[in-house]
């Protein structure tokens, strides 16, 4: 019990010295901050520990606005991660989108065996449903290989799910929102942008918008 009050007491002491050295740096960052928030990037990631956005980003806090979970999937029936999504578009009004994966994912990892790990295995469906639409892709693969390349297309199928949200399809009309998909590699620090091939079943998800057919 010592142990773990003298591990919480070090990281507020490291808190307390991280205030404080920020703003000696930057003066107005905490008093901006304590008035409201406008970023101008939604990050939609993976849970690891590995991938914090502000430090790889190099960014301050206030700039990401941020949902994280297991392998950054982002299913149509998720409240939480569309709640997120709905609040950064209509709300905040964010300029950017990004959907980053990244290399050595254990969610992705565990989506490519078929070992029974409990609750999770439903939240890993998803990823499932992403190996089964590209497992002609993954075949003859190493490892290794068939990971990289399974968290690339979960990033190029979450994309697609972001751009599928009705919200988003207005905010792309209307004032030019982008959607990004990158990946981050954890043995090097870089992110890389991905190529998203728009979804040839895009059109069946589009939807109108109501204030356009009102006018």
């Amino acid at each position: 019990m010592s142990t773990d009050h003298n591990i919480l007491d070090h990281l507020l002491t490291r808190n307390r010295e991280w205030a404080s050295r920020t703003a000696e740096n930057n003066p107005a960052l905490f008093p901006t901050l304590a008035v409201g928030q406008s970023p101008k990037i939604l990050w939609l990631g993976c849970s690891d520990s590995r991938v914090p956005e502000t430090t790889i980003l190099d960014l301050m806090p206030g700039d990401v606005f941020v949902h994280r979970n297991i392998a950054n999937l982002l299913p149509a029936t998720d409240l939480s991660s569309l709640s997120v999504l709905q609040y950064a578009v209509e709300v905040l009004q964010v300029e950017h989108i990004i959907v980053c994966g990244h290399y050595a994912c254990g969610g992705v990892n565990a989506a490519l065996g078929q070992k029974k790990l409990g609750l999770i295995d439903s939240w890993l469906r998803g990823i499932r449903e992403v190996r089964a639409k590209y497992e002609k892709q993954l075949e003859g693969l190493s490892q290794k290989e068939q990971s990289d390349k399974l968290v690339e297309f979960n990033v190029i199928e979450q994309v697609r799910s972001v751009m599928k949200n009705a919200n988003v399809q207005e905010a792309i009309e209307e004032r030019g929102l982008d959607v990004h998909g990158w990946v981050y590699d954890v043995g090097t620090g870089e992110c890389k942008a991905l190529q998203c091939p728009e979804d040839p079943a895009a059109h069946v998800f589009a939807v109108g918008n109501p204030r356009k057919e009102l006018e």
